[in-house]
């Protein structure tokens, strides 16, 4: 098979691209600009495009498929001619779907969890030595690439993310995997940019949840309001409506509560308690048994920069995590505050996403750094202009978060100076961001910071 992708330095685009590369095929790429890591990953296995561009001539009638990446432009010049010469053009999902037609498809959709939870699905079937390929939204410990594809594996568990398709398919990904089981984590508005309401948004999961055949498996959190009034309209489906799992902590460690006794966890969190239900359920319906899954997940150190351990001593501790929507954020406060009860915690955040920058959006995030006895927030004005947005000043974010106290920065090295100078006497800081700071290096900061003399 001759596959050539369009935009093939995506994070997930150059990840599908390796998967077809270890699967024996022929694959070739074109971008207009790749960055680290994918650019290393390409020249790695010999699949980086020899120049930066669009190349009409490497669309030729000997490809079997063309790949067409989020990043490329309808108007790109190698997708018009594949038209031209009327060549199979697949999106990503589509592609996915088409490599897992006749598998047991786990999709995991929602607003906040899905990589964690499609995570977890993952390495409880492994430790269980249940082939499995799949598709998960950050690099597991472990892993290689974040897609698998094979021939032998009867699942496949895809993380279902709810954006556009394509430039040229405005469907959400998750509607392309057609879900045998199918879950749902949670619905928390985003992507106002494609969504401009929440019942546009939340109709989109409607429309997932209605996809499952009725031998599938609906699996949904009743917690969320809205979502437990979709899933109790749903039929069809078996449904498996589930919470937070029973659990207690203790000296820092947070114990499962189970039939068979107290499961020690290397995770932490109600959300990730909540996300870890989801998981059991999903692996019951492809026949893990209750022991089978509790002894794997014991083993289940998290995805990475999802409550990500950087750096400690003896009585501070540096997180990081992918939160950045206001559910995320206010989940993952709150569980580094019930797991460090009696610590300091300092709450640093990236206002990074389209919408996150959006003034009429950041209201959404009133109340959402309350546990944090310091909350920080960084935005950078490039990046608002970069997404062509109307700028923000710190004023509109100190009114939107609705806490007096919060510091708001919008230079990059000035946060890195404030961080630095931090008391961190048993102390812990949550640095979130689904950015980068404006460039600050979370792990050396972590390393920094731990190392500080004490009277800092």
């Amino acid at each position: 098979m001759k596959v050539h992708f369009i935009a093939i330095g995506g994070s997930a685009m150059h990840n599908l691209a390796i998967a077809l590369k270890l699967k024996g095929y022929d694959v070739t790429g074109s971008d207009d600009e790749i960055f680290d890591p994918a650019k290393s990953r390409l020249e790695r296995y010999g699949i980086l495009p020899e120049s930066m561009g669009w190349h009409p001539e490497r669309i030729t009638s000997e490809l079997d498929a063309v790949i067409l990446g989020m990043h490329a432009r309808i108007d790109n010049p190698e997708l018009q001619k594949a038209k031209d010469l009327g060549l199979k053009i697949y999106s990503y999902p589509e592609y996915l779907y088409e490599q897992s037609k006749d598998k047991i498809r786990i999709v995991v959709g929602g607003s906040h969890g899905k990589t964690t939870i499609t995570s977890m699905i993952i390495h409880v079937l492994q430790q269980n030595h249940i082939d499995c390929d799949y598709m998960v939204g950050a690099q597991l410990e472990g892993f290689e690439v974040m897609v698998k594809l094979s021939e032998e594996a009867g699942i496949m568990v895809i993380e279902g993310d709810e954006y556009l398709t394509s430039p040229i398919d405005r469907r959400p990904k998750f509607h392309v995997y057609q879900p045998t089981v199918g879950i749902v984590s949670g619905i928390a508005w985003d992507h106002v940019n494609v969504f401009p309401t929440f019942d546009i948004y939340v109709d989109q999961f409607r429309i997932f949840a209605e996809m499952i055949p009725e031998s599938g498996t609906f699996i949904y959190c009743e917690d969320d309001e809205v979502l437990r009034d979709l899933g109790q309209k749903v039929s069809g489906p078996e449904k498996r409506p589930y919470g937070v799992h029973p659990y207690h902590v203790r000296d820092g460690v947070t114990y499962l509560e189970t039939s068979m006794g107290e499961v020690p966890l290397q995770i932490f969190g109600k959300h990730n308690l909540a996300n870890l239900n989801a998981a059991r359920f999903a692996c019951a319906a492809v026949g893990i048994e209750a022991p089978d899954f509790y002894r794997a997940i014991s083993t289940f150190k998290g995805a990475s920069k999802r409550l990500e351990l950087v750096a400690r001593n003896g009585d501070s501790l540096v997180y990081k995590d992918f939160a950045h929507s206001p559910s995320k954020l206010l989940a993952t406060v709150n569980a580094v505050r019930e797991q460090y009860p009696g610590k300091h915690l300092v709450a640093c955040m990236e206002l990074h996403t389209f919408s996150s920058l959006t003034e009429a959006f950041l209201a959404q995030y009133a109340g959402a750094m309350d546990q944090a006895d310091e909350a920080v927030v960084f935005f950078s004005p490039e990046a608002i202009a970069l997404k062509k947005l109307p700028p923000i000043t710190t004023d509109m974010v100190k009114r939107a978060f609705a806490r007096p106290d919060l510091t708001v920065f919008d230079d990059s090295q000035k946060l890195e100076a404030h961080l630095l100078n931090l008391s961190m006497r048993d102390a812990v800081l949550l640095m979130m961001s689904s950015g980068n700071f404006g460039g600050i290096d979370v792990n050396e900061l972590g390393k920094k910071i731990v190392l500080l003399p004490a009277e800092n």
